[in-house]
């Protein structure tokens, strides 16, 4: 047997050791530091409204129907949901999209809330995001007030045109009585109600006094604790739902789910947001009616 020196010996498995880890950096890059294993992905910078008091001369703003879809701010490169997932949303449908950060819905139309995120819930997008409209209502890192970022995504979309995507139309309310005539029209088609925007005002990231909501109703959230049995029509199928509010009060709701919801109700420990009108003195919601699963895009 051959005697080696012993300093060949240990150079030698320094040179394995260096060579082992100079392959494993080069198999696997290091991740930056949103796409750590196990982190959460950030927030989307958005606007977000307060409701209406009834106290703000709204005479002057600028008014939109409040669409019942799923938020989605373009970053430049991505769409990603309020709470920062990626979509996986079809190269053809982003095609000619600004570098310029937006923000819109994605929508399919009235009460189609649930039609649409199972369209997004697809692992792999197919014709069907065909169906659904990206509507812009801001350009956030565009210079100017509301108006001029407005302006900025029309005449990105005049020069690059997209068939899926259009900027939301705004209208000037007039007075109270035009905003409550505008909401009763919206209402009536199924809508959910109205937003307004203060003239040349910013885009500010979290809850603003410049972005306000109006709906005759209010919404709430609640956990799914067990499916109640139908009857008549809706025998072997969902009756009602028995809800659980944050403090514990329970009660059925047993209106606003449509013949697919009730065929496959939410399941029991999900959360669902409901529409009312003010409680009853028990702290049961007034004329609750189901809206939708709360989905954490």
């Amino acid at each position: 047997m051959k005697k080696y020196d012993i300093g060949f010996i240990a150079g030698m498995r320094l040179f394995v050791i260096a060579s082992v880890f100079s392959f494993s950096a080069l198999a696997t890059p290091a991740l930056s530091t949103s796409q750590k294993a196990g982190s959460e992905p950030q927030k989307a910078p958005v606007m977000l409204a307060h409701r209406w008091d009834q106290k703000v001369d709204i005479k002057g703003w600028w008014m939109s129907e409040k669409l019942d879809g799923v938020r989605g701010y373009w970053t430049g490169k991505e769409m990603i949901s309020r709470s920062g997932k990626p979509f996986r949303i079809p190269t053809w449908f982003t095609q000619n999209f600004p570098s310029n950060p937006l923000d819109g819905e994605l929508w399919i139309g009235r009460r189609q809330f649930s039609k649409l995120v199972g369209i997004i819930h697809r692992k792999l997008p197919n014709a069907e995001w065909e169906k659904v409209r990206y509507l812009i209502f801001d350009a956030p890192l565009t210079e100017g007030g509301f108006e001029k970022r407005l302006d900025f995504a029309r005449r990105w979309l005049r020069q690059h045109p997209n068939p899926y995507t259009e900027v939301l139309k705004q209208e000037i309310c007039v007075d109270e009585t035009h905003l409550q005539k505008k909401l009763r029209e919206i209402e009536s088609l199924g809508g959910e109600g109205v937003m307004l925007r203060k003239p040349v005002s910013p885009y500010t990231i979290g809850r603003s006094d410049d972005l306000l909501k109006v709906k005759t109703y209010r919404d709430a959230e609640a956990r799914v604790i067990k499916h109640l049995p139908g009857s008549g029509k809706h025998a072997r199928r969902l009756g009602a739902l028995l809800v659980e509010l944050p403090n514990e009060i329970q009660f059925a709701i047993g209106t606003g789910f449509s013949d697919q919801e009730r065929e496959n109700p939410p399941p029991v420990g999900s959360i669902i947001t409901f529409k009312y009108y003010g409680f009853h003195p028990s702290g049961i919601p007034r004329f609750a009616s189901f809206l939708r699963v709360r989905e954490d895009f």
